[in-house]
């Protein structure tokens, strides 16, 4: 089978895995389901935001295995008992992740989240409840001022699409580069560099985006964007920080800022250097401006917190910051209030607890 070169068309892309897939073909053609799940017997998708099994559709287990080994062939990697797990993407930004027996005891397990072209505009989040009107304007300073943000949130729950929005408050005449492990965030302006890790294969040594954080100083950033932040990236994101460069956003995941702020720490201890630990919190405080939180629920995902950070005091171990904003989450419901407006007044806390 030949294998795909990046640049074909989505539909040249879609012409060598659906011979594979055709059980599941109208699924993945199907503009209103954003991801197809195979759990060995069953399938689900995720259709305008709502998981649902879909029960009048069986896979063989040998026919599923070939679909996968071929669809990893094709992307010119492969999966086996040997090597049990992929993850990969489509050259359209599809990702495409498997796990087979022995490591999956149910089976085959596919997933296939599709990637959206369309790029949403602030109008299309607010009507969607991702934020309000008052809090998209609150963003906008923040990225238009360069504020450096931290974007939180679970697998799934919406940064991808944040971070893409924020991107469109960035000035057109200011030259962005981009990290990212797939190229899934969209950008409107024309001077951007896209860097994308890669892992070993077929001999060719690997790029991590330590590497790429380092190579993106040789051309002259007014913007950094790091798609997520896994391990000790972060300590040379924290040094572009502290040199001077602002206006960086990033991704991590974490289900609460002050999680996402610790997440954040250890990803700097991670990287071995030779800093005691409040030091490390100091320099985060000093500069890191925001964090966004961002929630999933069925059928919606939105921004639950904003925290700016002010200070942090290492004799009593505490980040000193203001919660501008929280969502409150009506209970049986898919509405929602805010708790702490964005217009109201900023209550200090200290990890947490009420000064």
């Amino acid at each position: 089978m030949a294998r795909l070169q990046w640049g074909e068309s989505k539909m040249n892309t879609l012409d060598v895995i659906l011979p594979f897939l055709k059980p599941i073909e109208h699924l993945i053609l199907d503009d209103s389901i954003t991801e197809v799940m195979i759990n060995g017997p069953q399938v689900f998708v995720e259709k305008d935001g709502f998981l649902q099994e879909i029960r009048d559709i069986s896979f063989g287990e040998r026919s599923l295995l070939a679909a996968v080994e071929n669809i990893a062939h094709s992307l010119g990697e492969d999966i086996s008992e040997s090597k049990p797990i992929l993850d990969s993407r489509l050259p359209d930004g599809t990702r495409v992740s498997a796990v087979i027996p022995p490591c999956s005891d149910t089976g085959v397990a596919l997933t296939i989240r599709k990637f959206r072209k369309r790029q949403f505009e602030t109008a299309d989040l607010i009507q969607a409840g991702t934020f309000n009107p008052t809090l998209a304007r609150r963003l906008e300073t923040y990225v238009v001022s360069k504020k450096n943000i931290l974007i939180s949130g679970a697998s799934g729950a919406g940064k991808t699409t944040l971070l893409s929005a924020l991107t469109r408050f960035i000035p057109e005449d200011d030259r962005i580069v981009l990290i990212e492990d797939r190229p899934e965030i969209q950008v409107s302006q024309r001077n951007v560099l896209r860097f994308e890790p890669k892992h070993v294969q077929n001999g060719r040594p690997s790029v991590a985006t330590r590497d790429l954080l380092e190579a993106a100083m040789g051309h002259r950033p007014d913007r950094i964007v790091v798609g997520a932040i896994r391990g000790a990236e972060a300590f040379d994101l924290l040094e572009l920080m502290n040199s001077g460069y602002s206006g960086i956003l990033v991704g991590i995941h974490a289900d609460s800022p002050l999680q996402a702020v610790a997440r954040f720490t250890s990803c700097v201890l991670r990287s071995g250097v030779d800093l005691p630990y409040r030091a490390v919190k100091s320099n985060i405080a000093d500069s890191l401006n925001v964090v966004v939180q961002l929630e999933r629920r069925p059928g919606c995902r939105y921004i639950s917190e904003v925290f700016e950070i002010n200070s942090y005091d290492p004799d009593t171990d505490l980040f000193d910051y203001c919660a501008v904003y929280l969502k409150q989450q009506q209970r049986g419901a898919s509405s929602s209030e805010d708790t702490l407006g964005v217009n109201g007044t900023e209550t200090a806390y200290s990890d947490g607890k009420r000064h």
